[in-house]
């Protein structure tokens, strides 16, 4: 097998990898910014610059020549190479800035050359924390600088689109961000200007830089020149907590993480996951965190007032027992996890009544077979392989009319804004609700109100469009105390720590809610049904070890980047 010889340490390859991924690959840190593995390379910031050679032969035999103490020669280049560009041949000797001096004062001395014109505003840059031009400075750069004359001045906070802001003096030139529209979006939307050092990144004339991947050059930006219209100076990074998960706009299910403060989600970025979304996030998936920390319920209900949470349950399980269980409609939700979609199944099969069934919310020609999806629910694949089945609104409906079902239990879903049920059906009958917000409609004439935890609230597994199954963790505390939350949280959490006499903190930002796998079992033991888990990683345990289309879905299979499941109907 062919190898490489970087800073004295000898690495085994295959094929032809460029210089700089495979370094990154085996955990060697060499400083870069214009680099990005999904895009070309422009090689054109200089900040990877190595110096490499190859072992010297003797042109007339072809042998490898050697020193006096039998070592090769090597010939090196004779000016330092870009490593990002750079394939790997056998016995290449690479140094790096940890072996040669030459290497790390040129790193040294491109940094000052791009910090000339950089405006000096780290402490107001959304930037700063996380900025690899200011964390690069720090490890490579100059101490100070010797530039004592005024800096170029260029455009600031220039709106480009509805979502991105552009602060012109900060742009290095990297390219990332044109590069992504032309090669990875498509859209063509933003393009390099003017010339030398007053060049910078905008849109054609006539143009807005309004593609629905647009915030993705945020991200991919290696400096604060581009920042986002939503999140700007609303806190620093080292203020938020990060949490990894996935998003709910869409069945995609696109791996993220939410970044939360004070105990509210303030935004939303891609992970990287090359099995479901690789490293981006369409914009809806990013802006859609408000349903997290707005219009959320006060704490459970009955008949309309406040009531706390053992007479909830209680009165719960009284209207189950007060009805014939064929007269209980039951419905499941691809908005909530699989373990609480599967306690709904376990809580009808129990009481003898009809397999709960679930509501499609479907909106044709949104999807655009990358990241966003016509399929608007995350988890409708979870409820198909569970064996939910998609309700009949009309039927419904009719048996709600001629008296048929005389309860409706609801877990994390809204009948009515869904079209499938009108305020007048659900007057006619009981209901139970598990809501995420108040502004669902079923609420207004619910009997029972038992607000559940949105996903960034709880622990359970959904399955996007692809059949990729994934969990989620929590972001978010919430009222009371849940060891299996606390746990999955991490107790170094601030929001867990915080009191009523912090400036930090507000107890008000806690919602009174539980998940689904805590509320369901408590119904449960109220109607004597045996329905006791220690969590949600063992009811998924039994999920995927009774339902064939689960099968292998342990939290532990699942990890952090997921588990693709067999094709629903395929052979076990």
């Amino acid at each position: 097998m062919p190898k490489v010889r970087i800073d004295n340490e000898t690495y085994e390859f295959e094929g032809r990898p460029k210089l700089l991924q495979f370094c990154l690959d085996i955990g060697v840190e060499l400083p870069h910014f214009c680099y990005h593995p999904s895009m070309s390379v422009p090689a054109n910031c200089r900040q990877c610059l190595v110096r490499v050679g190859t072992p010297a032969r003797d042109r007339g035999t072809g042998e490898m020549q050697v020193d006096e103490a039998g070592n090769p020669v090597i010939q090196y280049f004779p000016k330092l190479q870009t490593s990002c560009s750079l394939e790997i041949t056998d016995g290449m000797v690479v140094e790096t800035h940890r072996s040669s001096e030459e290497v790390a004062g040129a790193q040294k001395d491109n940094l000052e050359f791009l910090l000339i014109n950089h405006p000096l505003d780290c402490p107001i840059c959304d930037q700063a924390g996380h900025c690899p031009l200011q964390i690069q400075a720090y490890k490579y750069g100059p101490e100070g600088s010797r530039f004592e004359f005024d800096k170029v001045h260029k455009p600031k906070h220039i709106r480009l689109g509805p979502r991105v802001v552009l602060d012109g003096e900060r742009c290095i030139n990297c390219t990332r961000c044109t590069r992504y529209t032309s090669e990875v979006s498509g859209s063509h939307q933003l393009t390099i200007i003017e010339r030398g050092v007053r060049n910078y990144p905008m849109t054609p004339p006539g143009t807005e830089f309004d593609e629905p991947y647009s915030m993705n050059v945020i991200d991919i930006c290696p400096v604060g020149a581009l920042t986002s219209a939503d999140f700007r100076f609303k806190a620093r990074i080292w203020e938020m907590s990060k949490t990894p998960s996935i998003t709910v706009a869409n069945a995609k299910g696109s791996n993220c993480y939410y970044w939360v403060k004070d105990n509210l989600v303030m935004k939303v970025t891609p992970r990287q996951n090359m099995d479901v979304n690789e490293y981006w996030l369409a914009d809806e998936d990013r802006l859609d965190y408000e349903r997290f920390n707005k219009d959320r319920p006060a704490g459970p209900m009955i008949n309309g007032s406040a009531a706390g949470w053992d007479a909830a349950y209680g009165e719960a399980a009284r209207l189950l027992s007060s009805v014939d269980p064929s007269e209980v409609l039951f419905i499941g939700s691809p908005f909530a996890t699989v373990e609480d979609n599967y306690l709904l199944t376990k809580l009808a099969d129990s009481l003898g009544s009809p397999a709960p069934q679930y509501i499609r919310h479907v909106e044709i020609g949104k999807g655009d077979d990358w990241l966003i999806t016509d399929e608007k629910a995350p988890n409708h694949q979870g409820c198909e392989r569970l064996g939910m089945s998609e309700i009949d609104a009309e039927i419904a409906a009719a048996r709600i009319q001629t008296g048929e079902i005389k309860l409706v239990y609801v877990l994390e879903e809204d009948p009515v804004v869904a079209g499938v049920l009108s305020a007048s059906d659900m007057d006619a009958v009981k209901v139970i609700l598990h809501p995420y917000n108040v502004t669902n409609e079923t609420l207004h004439g619910a009997n029972v109100v038992l607000p559940a935890a949105t996903i960034v609230e709880t622990v359970g597994t959904f399955v996007n469009i692809d059949g990729h199954a994934q969990r989620v963790r929590p972001a978010k505390a919430i009222r009371g105390v849940n060891r299996t939350l606390v746990m999955e949280m991490g107790e170094s959490r601030a929001d867990r720590h915080g009191t009523p006499f912090d400036r930090w903190h507000n107890e008000t930002n806690l919602v009174d809610c539980q998940p689904g796998w805590v509320s369901l079992p408590e119904v449960a033991e109220r109607l004597d049904i045996e329905m006791a888990y220690k969590g949600p990683r063992q009811v998924m345990e039994e999920v995927a070890g009774t339902v064939d289309a689960f099968q292998g879905a342990t939290y532990e299979a699942m990890g952090l980047e997921g588990v693709r499941l067999m094709e629903i109907g395929a052979a076990v």
